[in-house]
């Protein structure tokens, strides 16, 4: 009876078995999915990324197929502290001898949001600047923007000199806070960034944000941008180098200018732009695309 009884049950038994493995194998899967939506993102933990200099990162060279942002000193902060601030505000860096514009840190609050629909016209011409449009495979593409250190979006309420005063819109001409960025860096990898900065000033956190683009010796256009955030309570961090590159578009830094090379590949990021934690406490911020040429 007892025998009889082990035969009926032994299929059950092996039907639970099974699916409990498939059940461990799609949770596998599911990760694996997960950790691969990241997978441009170079978290590698390298001596050479711990706190490394901007001087050590001009010497770095972008190779075809690389990841479009590297993670460094394990996303922990080097040059900025967590440090409290009476009022917003943005400390320039100005303009090298050859015109070329520094790191910029800003000190900012939920205040600092605004929408981007607010735009004039830009002039001024940052180094390494060439309004080039290029086909690439048959498809019309703009390789440069005009961008921002500190993102048009985050600088309302302060002036020109980058202090706090009510009613300003945001920095959107600034010669101290524009750089010849590819469309790619720009619309991609520094607007993750940027989000993830807006996201905590959404949560009327104050956050510390330093971007400083990166020129190796007297080139005229940045090779990337190294872009650190910090919440002044500690619970937000990063520090990462932005590659200032453009997908089978071949860059001379020297000049700026650039020439088509559809094996030159730069992987792509996957843009969350539209967060929905961010728009859903903050819906006085939109982002139009119909200023193209000047992101952020």
């Amino acid at each position: 009876m007892k025998k009889a009884l082990l035969l009926l049950l032994l299929p059950l038994l092996l039907t639970g078995c099974s699916t409990n493995a498939d059940t461990g194998s799609k949770q596998a899967d599911n990760q694996e999915t997960t950790t691969n939506k990241n997978s441009n993102i170079d978290k590698s933990k390298s001596d050479s990324t711990e706190n490394v200099t901007a001087e050590e990162m001009s010497n770095w060279t972008y190779k075809s197929g690389d990841k479009a942002v590297k993670v460094l000193n394990n996303d922990q902060p080097t040059t900025i502290q967590a440090n409290d601030f009476a009022q917003a505000h943005i400390d320039y860096g100005g303009l090298d001898n050859l015109n070329r514009t520094k790191t910029a840190t800003a000190y900012l609050t939920r205040n600092n949001l605004g929408k981007s629909n607010t735009r004039t016209e830009q002039t001024w011409r940052p180094t390494g600047w060439h309004n080039e449009p290029k086909i690439v495979n048959g498809t019309r593409v703009i390789p440069q923007n005009r961008g921002h250190l500190i993102a048009y979006t985050m600088t309302f309420n302060l002036n020109k000199s980058g202090q706090t005063q009510q009613g300003q819109l945001g920095s959107i001409d600034n010669p101290y806070n524009l750089f010849t960025q590819t469309e790619f860096s720009n619309q991609k990898t520094m607007t993750e960034t940027e989000q993830m900065v807006r996201n905590e000033l959404a949560q009327n956190k104050k956050v510390i944000y330093q971007v400083t683009p990166i020129f190796r010796g007297n080139e005229l256009m940045a090779r990337g941008v190294w872009v650190q955030a910090l919440s002044t309570d500690g619970s937000f961090k990063f520090n990462r180098y932005l590659w200032n590159v453009q997908n089978n578009i071949v860059f001379d830094y020297a000049t700026g200018r650039s020439t088509v090379d559809t094996t030159f590949t730069v992987p792509g990021v996957a843009n969350n732009y539209q967060n929905k934690h961010y728009n859903n406490r903050h819906k006085n911020y939109r982002h139009y695309k119909k200023y193209r040429h000047y992101y952020h």
